[in-house]
Parts: C-alpha cells; structure tokens; sequence
C-alpha cells in the first residue's frame, strides 16, 4: 500500500480512464443510429490494448526509456518513410496501413517518439539547446518527421509537431532569437497564406523581432532567407493539399464561402452544441447526433456529443478534466529532476493541450478543420494508443520524480 502511495500516479491514471470511458459512450451514441457499431467495438479494443501499453510504459526503467529513445526515433523515420510508398491512400493522404481491418497511422506514434529523442538528445552529458550547433540538432529531430508527415500530406499532425516544438525550446532554454524565430516561421507562414500583402507585414514584423532579439548580423540574415523561402514556398505547400483541406482553409478564412460544403460540418456542428442548453438533451436523444446531421461525427466532430445530449454542464466537465490531466502533466514536468522525464513530460501536456484547442475550436468554428482528434474521445486506435501511451510515460515519470 506505501508503494501505491508513493509510486503509483492514481490521479494521472483516473483522469485518463474518466476520459477514455467518455469517448467510448460518445462514439457509441454517435454510431448508435447509423448502422455502425463496428467502430464502437474497434474502439473498445484498441483501448483496452491503450490500457495494457500504458501500464507496461509506466513500469519500466526510465534508464531503459532513455536508451531506447534515438533507435525508437530512427525506426520510427524508416515507417514514416515507407508509408509514403505502400501506405493506404484516404482522404487524399497516404499516411494509413490496412492490416486486417485495421487503420495503423505511423504519424501519431512518432509524436512519442520524437519527443523522447529530443529529450534523450538534450540530456546527453555536454549538450546545451544554448549551443548553436545543439540547438540545430534539437530543432532537427523534430524538422525531419514533420516534413516526411506533410509530404504524406497531413496538415493537422504537423502543425501539431510544430505547436510542440515552440514550448519544448523554451523549456529546455533556447535563446530568445531561436523561440522567436519560430513564432516568426509560422506568422509568415500565416501571412503569406493570407496574400502578398499580408506576407510583406509579416515579414517586416518579424525581422524587427530578430533584429531586437540578436546583435550578430549572421544568423539574423541567415533566418530572413528561411523566412522569404518559407513565405515563397507557402502557395506551393498549399496547392499540393487534398482539394477537401484547401476547402477547409479557405472556408476557416471566410465562412461564407462553401456553407453547404466544406463548412457544413462546422455550421452542423455549432448547431448541435447550441441546442444543447445547459443539460442537454439527454444521453441518445440528440437530435444532431442521432440524425446523422454531422457525417462521421464519431472522428474529429465528437465533442458535440456531450455537448448536445448533456449540454453546457457536460461539456464543461469534459473541458475539465482535460484541464486538470493538463495541469497534471505539468507539476510532473516540473517536479521531476531527471532532465530527460521533465522535458518529454512537457513535450506530451504539450501535445495534448494543442489537440484539446485546436479540435474543440474547431467545433466551434475558432479554428480551421485540419483533421485533429480530440485526446481519448475520438474515434481512432492509432489516436487512442499514442494517447494512452503518452499517459502510461507520464506515470512512469511521475514514478521516478526523485531520480536525477
């Protein structure tokens, strides 16, 4: 009993399964109506398979976990690569493997395992993110998946990729020059998607930000030039997205453009959340839901089922619950004393937390629909395992807090 005491992270684990046991009725009611309950079941097993996983990764030695980081990273690589050749094709990406009516998707694994190698990289003896030459490394580790993810191409997984990187460096104690590079990456990004006007204030913006941030002129023209290749580069990006992801940006810049079209499912979906009320509708009874308004509400679109059938006070306890798992993750970033288990702690609240956002705005029409899954809720083993596998690490973590 002292051991469970002192060792076990209950709280980690009953916040993960509370979640988890919401997706599973969500999905079941999403499926209910729709001749579908196949996925219901899929997903009882894959999370009962998430169950076993995380309980193996949050026994083991967090020496081991270290070691086995960079040959986990670079088997990681080798599937992202063959995914592009013999992956399955849907929705216009080639980032799928069919095995036995089973979807495997390498990207969501490779959140784990990319975030355990830049942790293992950064807590080798002698290395410093404050070091040019480290911090390239560092920022590598994370460069190399996320191109190999949006030649598939999936937006989402890497704008998530990209999301993490920004709080790991500031984190681990990149200089201010580096963070506010990579603000600067995705502002210009933005603004060149935006039109060439936009584009030519971002990127006046931007290089006063690093012209403040840093004296030697180098590295300052250096990370114009990626700036202006990243800004010409953008449109090409863009147009070698699905036609249904260029909808989607383009309806999330203007939501008038496509209202029966690439924006239905946003419109559907406020819709349902709105007549929720404040208790809702009842569990099976939303008429949303049941009636099928939101096509394959059960993915990316399942948080309008606790928000239509138990209204406000539904989605507020989901909302927080991830609050305060997101909050867990990050007392155990900070309590821990090994480097490696802080820095990959706060690599996975980080993926969590951009996942929570970005896909419960997406529902409500904040956000731009990139193909994000909500955390533990929605439909998804591949989701639903890595989730599962992020938790199971961070009990692990929370486990050897003391070790240095």
């Amino acid at each position: 009993m002292e051991y469970f005491k002192e060792y076990f992270d209950y709280k980690t684990f009953l916040l993960s399964c509370a979640l988890v046991l919401v997706g599973l009725a969500s999905i079941y009611s999403a499926t209910y109506d729709v001749n579908n309950a196949a996925n219901f079941y899929k997903q009882v097993q894959w999370a009962t398979l998430g169950f076993v996983c995380m309980i193996i990764l949050s026994l083991l030695p967090l020496s081991f976990l270290r070691r086995s980081a960079f040959f986990l990273y670079g088997a990681t690589i080798v599937v992202l690569c063959v995914v592009l050749f013999l992956g399955s094709t849907i929705k216009g990406s080639k980032s799928w493997f069919g095995i036995g009516g089973f979807g495997i998707q390498p990207s969501e694994f490779a959140k784990v395992t990319t975030i355990l190698a830049f942790a293992a990289y950064l807590a080798k003896p002698n290395v410093s993110i404050e070091r040019g030459k480290h911090s390239i490394v560092a920022i590598s580790i994370f460069i190399l998946p996320m191109i190999l993810i949006l030649a598939q191409p999936d937006l989402g997984t890497t704008v998530v990729f990209a999301g993490v990187l920004l709080p790991l460096l500031y984190w681990t104690g990149a200089s201010t020059f580096v963070v506010v590079s990579i603000i600067s990456i995705a502002f210009v990004a933005l603004g060149a998607l935006l039109g060439i006007s936009y584009f030519f204030i971002a990127l006046f913006v931007s290089g006063l930000l690093l012209y403040a941030t840093h004296s030697n002129r180098f590295p300052l023209i250096v990370m114009l030039g990626v700036l202006l290749v990243v800004g010409v580069s953008i449109q090409t990006v863009y147009e070698r997205l699905p036609a249904y992801q260029q909808k989607r940006i383009a309806t999330f810049l203007n939501p008038d453009l496509d209202p029966l079209g690439a924006s239905y499912n946003v419109t559907q979906s406020k819709i349902a959340i709105g007549s929720g009320g404040l208790l809702g509708k009842g569990y099976l009874q939303g008429t949303q839901t049941q009636l099928n308004y939101i096509p394959e509400q059960w993915t990316d679109f399942i948080f309008c089922v606790p928000g239509e059938e138990f209204g406000f006070i539904g989605s507020s306890i989901v909302l927080l619950l991830f609050l305060t798992l997101l909050l867990r993750g990050l007392k155990i970033a900070s309590m821990s004393k090994n480097f490696f288990s802080s820095v990959a702690a706060l690599g996975f609240t980080a993926v969590i937390f951009l996942h929570v956002i970005v896909n419960i705005g997406m529902s409500v029409g904040l956000m731009p629909v990139i193909g994000i899954p909500l955390p533990f809720l929605s439909y998804g083993g591949s989701a639903l395992l890595a989730d599962m596998m992020m938790v199971g690490l961070l009990m692990n973590f929370y486990a050897h807090r003391k070790e240095y």
